[in-house]
């Protein structure tokens, strides 16, 4: 699942496509979902969302878009209750995916989740993941099965560090100082391809007043670590709904929630959550720049549509003729 961009063009998969826009061809590709909230023996969260059904409904949307995934990156709130029964039925339904695409589950902890289970359930024991190129290491800075998790996973040249931002009995987030020592060391090495950082706790502004209660603490001193490094993209979740900003210099991406999502649009001061608007997010690590696109899990009536044969047009054309086959106007327009 190599994409090396050339002059011109692009290597995708063995296939060498041309390059028709300003910027190259991604080199890997992350699917980014949160915030699943699953429960034992499957119940329904609050009476009313089926989970499970809203996590079905991101893996069909994801096999349906078929293309390639490098890694797929669950930032946290796995389990509502952090229950062993829930994460095993998180594992049921994904690890298909995971073995479909050919590529990584990366688990990240989040302030619902319990990181015994979590580890039990979620981790291999062995602390390392064949589908991973370069292999995954599950950091443990105390040696205490309670212990923060924190992982890397090499995604060929592409470093992912998973950081665990939960704070046991609490819902705001916190990395505590051995963690951003850990992390400093691990950056002052760079890797071939940059690192993303994926963590609950997003270091972003929020409009929800009440949500700023429950933000990670201690962005300063996270920022001094991230700042002037390889970073090039932090993904998060835990505001259940996608949004994005800067921080210390580089991209903040918040995947929409999967099981439910904030409605923005309620009065300005309530907190409404609804069974609707899901969505997973795709980033695309690009050798310029890293971009993200939300993927709503529920379809809807289709309004246009041009099949794969435009592309396919496309790409047998000098670039006068795709502006002429694709971007000119007809006269009479």
């Amino acid at each position: 699942m190599d994409g090396t961009a050339g002059a011109g063009g692009a290597e995708v998969d063995g296939t060498r496509r041309p390059q028709l826009g300003h910027f190259r061809a991604a080199e890997r590709v992350v699917a980014h979902l949160s915030d699943t909230h699953l429960l034992a023996d499957g119940a329904p969260l609050y009476e009313t969302v089926d989970t499970s059904a809203r996590l079905a409904q991101a893996v069909e949307r994801l096999i349906e878009h078929g293309g390639r995934l490098d890694a797929i990156v669950v930032t946290g709130d796995v389990a509502d209750r952090g229950e062993e029964d829930a994460y095993l039925r998180v594992r049921a339904q994904l690890d298909p995916l995971g073995e479909r695409f050919g590529c990584p589950i990366v688990w990240v902890m989040g302030n619902h989740d319990e990181r015994r289970a979590f580890r039990r359930v979620l981790l291999d024991p062995s602390g390392a993941d064949a589908a991973s190129p370069g292999g995954r290491r599950a950091v443990d800075v105390s040696g205490a099965e309670s212990a923060p998790v924190d992982q890397v996973v090499d995604l060929g040249g592409l470093r992912l560090i998973a950081l665990d931002s939960a704070v046991p009995g609490f819902h705001h987030g916190a990395l505590a100082d051995a963690q951003l020592k850990w992390l400093a060391d691990e950056l002052a090495t760079p890797a071939p391809l940059g690192t993303l950082l994926a963590l609950h706790h997003p270091p972003l502004p929020t409009p929800l007043g009440a949500m700023t209660v429950l933000e990670l603490r201690g962005m300063d001193r996270f920022e001094e670590v991230v700042r002037g490094t390889d970073v090039r993209a932090i993904l998060g979740g835990h505001l259940h709904y996608p949004t994005a900003a800067m921080f210390a210099g580089v991209p903040v991406f918040v995947a929409g929630a999967i099981s439910y999502t904030m409605d923005l649009g309620a009065p300005e001061h309530e907190l409404s959550g609804i069974d609707g608007a899901q969505s997973v997010s795709l980033v695309h690590v690009h050798p310029e720049t890293v971009a993200t696109s939300f993927v709503p899990t529920r379809r809807a009536p289709i309004a246009t549509r041009f099949g794969s044969d435009l592309l396919e047009s496309l790409e047998a054309l000098d670039e006068q003729g795709r502006i002429d086959l694709w971007s000119r106007m007809p006269e009479d327009s």
